[in-house]
This record gives structure tokens, sequence and C-alpha cells, in this order.
């Protein structure tokens, strides 16, 4: 069953989690994924959590504590999230200390109401960090205008960083930038670079949802023929970014000083069209020194059918820039396609957020003691 995850960790594929709740953790599930299903990593999300914290599993009496001590929905939240968030980093603690720190983490984003403001994020992942106080957490903060200057200082705190909702190139590029000037920072700080991680978040799925959403509205034969090559096209590029960038004499500089490359991570990896196949945006995008966060279906699909052939990157700029070149040439501006998402992504989470405050209220009251 498990012989495609074996050898996509043996192409170099990190392969993390995309989920977590207290029943996962509480049953022994997220362990026996570890030790079965070479799962070295966990990503949440406020969808994550929402979910999780609204099924009720495994919340009720620590909702019940917390309805007792009259905290706010807000706080409730934080001790609630970062709770699991510090159980799972202790599961994941031996991976941790086996891989010298770069995998075995576990990541918690900031309060996505807070996207499109630096300073209070800055604030939030150090608020994150101290609450969840394990070395292998990662604090997510999103690729936003406003996330970029956030990112540089957080790391140049020595705080690891997992940079989320990327959906373009150039965008993709100001990351590694801002990851860069962080290590730089904290050089200069003095402090040890070598137990600074990050992680940059290009997102996948959605790039075809959009596109080929487009590309059927055109409707011609050709248009149709790019339907599902957009997302593997942008990603890819996105790779031979990464290759540039960490080959640079800027990079030799902070290598040479004991830090660690920001590992490329596939997001958004479940496929949404049923005329593709299901683990698509696994084999396709095989590359040494990736992570692959896969919601659990498509962590079973791949253990149950899937093809690792080796590399599927390198080697294929040219043909990735041809099919953007083809799409874009059939009037859809990649440009607009990608802020769209971001615009999306953002929404899509503080929605969920949102969502998860009502739910939390709504059972903090239900739990409530009676007065007296």
């Amino acid at each position: 069953m498990t012989d495609a995850l074996k050898r996509l960790s043996d192409e170099g594929v990190a392969i993390w989690l995309d989920d977590l709740s207290r029943k996962r953790i509480t049953s022994g599930n997220l362990a026996e994924l570890i030790d079965q299903q070479h799962v070295v990593g966990v990503t949440t999300n406020p969808s994550i959590f929402q979910k999780a914290i609204s099924s009720g599993d495994g919340y009720e009496q620590q909702v019940a504590d917390l309805a007792a001590r009259k905290v706010t929905v807000e706080e409730a939240i934080r001790m609630i999230t970062t709770a699991d968030v510090r159980d799972a980093a202790d599961i994941l603690r031996p991976v941790f200390d086996a891989t010298g720190g770069q995998d075995g983490r576990v990541s918690i984003e900031v309060d996505p109401r807070l996207a499109h403001h630096t300073t209070p994020t800055i604030a939030e992942a150090k608020q994150l960090a101290w609450l969840v106080d394990r070395p292998n957490t990662l604090i997510k903060i999103p690729a936003t205008k406003a996330g970029l200057p956030a990112i540089t200082e957080v790391i140049g705190l020595g705080i690891s960083v997992n940079v989320t909702l990327i959906f373009s190139l150039e965008r993709y590029r100001e990351v590694m930038d801002a990851y860069l000037a962080g290590l730089e920072k904290a050089k200069a700080a003095g402090l040890d670079l070598s137990l600074i991680r990050s992680v940059a978040s290009f997102f996948v799925s959605r790039v075809d949802t959009e596109i080929d959403k487009r590309l059927e509205k055109i409707g011609t034969d050709e248009a149709k023929a790019l339907k599902g090559k957009a997302a593997l096209a942008n990603a890819r590029l996105a790779y031979q970014a990464y290759e540039e960038v960490f080959s640079s004499e800027r990079w030799a500089a902070l290598d040479k000083a004991g830090a660690n490359k920001q590992r490329p991570l596939w997001a958004s990896t479940g496929v949404k069209d049923p005329a593709f196949k299901d683990t698509l945006y696994v084999e396709d995008l095989v590359a040494p020194g990736t992570v692959n966060t896969m919601p659990e279906a498509t962590l079973e699909a791949t253990a149950d059918h899937g093809s690792i052939t080796g590399d599927t990157v390198r080697g294929t700029y040219d043909a990735a820039q041809a099919d953007l070149s083809a799409i874009g040439k059939l009037g859809i501006s990649y440009d607009d396609v990608v802020q769209v998402l971001e615009d999306e992504g953002v929404e899509k989470f503080e929605a969920s957020w949102n969502d998860l405050l009502k739910s939390t209220e709504a059972e903090l009251k239900r739990l409530a003691p009676s007065e007296g």
C-alpha cells in the first residue's frame, strides 16, 4: 500500500498531512500515518480548524472549562487550536529530531483577518510562537503585500515561518526575497541561522480551477486542450525560480553562515476536477527538496494507485512556459487570475474564521455553568 509514498519520500519529497483534529491526535491516527504512510509534517488553516472544532469531537471538556473562566471567544479559539498544534508537534517530535529540524513540523496560521496588516501580523506570529512553545512549529503568514515585511521581521526574530497563499511567480520571488532579508537580519542579530526554517506554500489546484473555468468559457478546441495544464506549469516554473534564487551569491553567503533553504511546498493538491487523475498534483510535481501537503483522500489515493516515476519537474520549464504563454494568447490574463485567487484565498480563510468564531461562541454559551 505504501510503496508509492515511500518512493515519493525517496525522491526527496516530504509528505505532510493537510489536516488536524483532536480526534486524529487522541485516536492514534496521526501517529499511525507517521508510522505507516511516511507522513512527516502537518499543516492547518482556519478552514481545517473550523471543520474540526465544529464537529465537537474531543473539544467539549476544554470548551466547558473555558466557558467557566468566561474567556473571550478569540481567546478560546487560540487556546483550543494551540493545544492541538502543541500535541501534534509532540507526536512529530521524533521526526523533527531525526531530520535535524527539517521535518516533523506543524503549521498554525495567524488570524486571517490580519492578512492586510503588517504590524498586527508580526505581533500575532510572536504570540503564537510563544503560546505553542515547540521548536517544531511553523507560523503561517499569508503572502499578501502586507505579509511580505512581516515575513522578514518574523524570520529576523528567529521564528520559523510557513508562507501561505502564494499563487503568482512574481509574488513567490518576493517571498524568497523576504525570507533572505529575514535571514540577513537574524544573522546581524547574532542568531543561529541553522535553527530557522521556512517553507513557501505555492497553491496548485485552485490555479486550474480558475483558469479552466475561463478556458471552458472560450470553448474552442485549442482552449479545451489547455485544461489541466496551468497549475502544473505554474508550479514547475516556481521550482525553476527556487533553483535560481538558492544558487545565487546572496544565498551562498547565508548558506555559509548555516542557513537553510526555504523549501517549496505544494499546497492545495487535492484534485477538484473529476476528469483528472486524483493523484495528478502529486505524481507530476516530484522534485528534490520539496514538500507536498495532502488532504487525507489524496494521501490514500497516492498510497493506493500512485505512480512515482522520478523527477517530473526539472527539464519541463520550456514546456511549462509554452503552456502559460498559450493560455495568455487566448486572452486569459495571468495577473488577473493570480490576484483573484489571492483575494479569494484570504476571503475564504476569513469566512472560515468567522464561522469558527460563531460556532465556538455558541458552544461557550451552551456549556457555560449556571451561576452560583
